[in-house]
């Protein structure tokens, strides 16, 4: 590309691309203006944005340390970019609904959509257009680019932690380590759209299975007002005493107890059942069954005999879906709800004692514990501590 269209790409004058090549700044440079020189370019326009002098930037690019502007060069970079204008009259979607999607990809306000911004755009008008209401290819668009984002940044962050950082570590040249991670990046691009697309088809299948099973079981409202509003058992768990196991015994080994944690949970659940999130120790489960996913949690705390042992709440009531996630007053109170549990504990509410008596729970038994005064809610609810055994 011209010296003026690598500018225009990198948000710099054509002055100052020159004057980055003459500080040794962008090597990548070698008398044209290739997709591995614009990466860098673009680089070190945010690097400059942040403060750092071309001296900074230069030692850091002498170092290895940024030997992954290289790898930029893979993803096409540059060329056509759209104004939101643009993208909203070629696409056929609302200025507003243009807007909300490049946020979702993390294009700041004002700021032109580049190619593959813009085709994510005509993607979600083709699916609006084919009849998915706006509300719900907004929410689907928005969980893809949280889902995919966390994706791209484990990806860079592991590379970076298990393969850039030990090539600094061994003292190779520039040279050969950005040799290196583009030679990595380049083995590894090709294998994630196909990676992607199985795991993907083999989820959608299983939860499209769930679903059907899931119409047999669960109450949805009937107003329109109601949509994206179900009954559900909702559980949280998480690990007593897990700070004072990082104070004791560091982050690595606490990691790993979490990571047990978060796996185990995941191998026991019920049938319908799923974890939604996980926020540090703590999991946050949905599921069909209130007395299933009582035992769950039961079943969960015998594999943690030891400290840090499991603490948990579940209780049954309606919950408004969105974006992926449960919100609404019966999520808070379960959240509540977790935090009375004591060590080895698990509690439920009155709702999840009614239904294990319609859809049997024989081996357990729910012990009354008290009619507690929670947080935030006006009404005391009624606490039972769940047990193996007869009911």
């Amino acid at each position: 590309m011209t010296i003026s269209e690598a500018a225009a790409a990198a948000g710099v004058s054509a002055g100052t691309l020159r004057r980055w090549v003459s500080a040794g700044v962008v090597p990548e440079y070698s008398g044209a203006w290739t997709l591995a020189a614009l990466g860098q370019a673009r680089l070190v326009a945010r690097l400059r944005e942040r403060g750092y002098s071309l001296a900074e930037i230069r030692a850091a690019t002498d170092d290895g340390r940024l030997a992954f502007g290289r790898v930029l060069e893979l993803f096409g970079t540059g060329g056509t970019t759209y104004t939101r204008a643009e993208a909203a009259r070629k696409t056929g979607l609302d200025a507003e609904t243009v807007d909300s999607v490049a946020a979702m990809l993390g294009i700041t306000a004002g700021q032109p959509l580049e190619d593959a911004a813009f085709r994510v755009v005509g993607h979600v008008a083709d699916a609006i257009r084919a009849g998915l209401p706006r509300e719900a290819m907004m929410q689907i668009t928005r969980v893809y680019a949280q889902a995919v984002g966390q994706i791209a940044d484990t990806e860079v962050r592991l590379v970076h932690l298990y393969l850039h950082e030990p090539l600094m570590r061994s003292g190779g040249s520039a040279e050969e380590m950005a040799s290196a991670m583009h030679s990595i990046a380049e083995g590894l691009l090709p294998i994630a759209p196909p990676l992607l697309e199985q795991v993907h088809r083999h989820m959608l299948m299983q939860y499209l299975d769930q679903d059907v099973i899931g119409h047999m079981e669960a109450e949805v409202g009937s107003d329109e007002d109601d949509v994206g509003r179900m009954r559900v058992a909702i559980a949280f768990a998480d690990l007593a005493g897990y700070t004072q196991l990082t104070e004791a015994q560091g982050d690595r080994h606490a990691v790993e107890v979490v990571e047990r944690f978060h796996n185990d949970a995941a191998a026991t659940l019920p049938d319908g059942a799923r974890v939604i999130k996980t926020i540090g120790d703590e999991v946050m489960v949905i599921g069909p069954d209130p007395a299933a996913l009582a035992a769950w949690a039961v079943r969960l705390g015998e594999l943690m005999p030891e400290d840090p042992r499991l603490r948990a709440a579940v209780h049954y009531g309606y919950a408004q879906y969105r974006d992926g996630d449960y919100f609404g007053r019966e999520v808070n109170l379960t959240a509540r709800v977790q935090a009375q549990s004591g060590e080895g504990e698990v509690l439920v509410t009155r709702p999840v004692v009614d239904a294990a008596a319609v859809t049997g729970a024989a081996d357990l038994r729910f012990v009354p514990v008290a009619d507690v005064a929670l947080r935030g809610f006006s009404e005391p609810t009624e606490l039972f501590r769940v047990a193996r055994g007869s009911r």
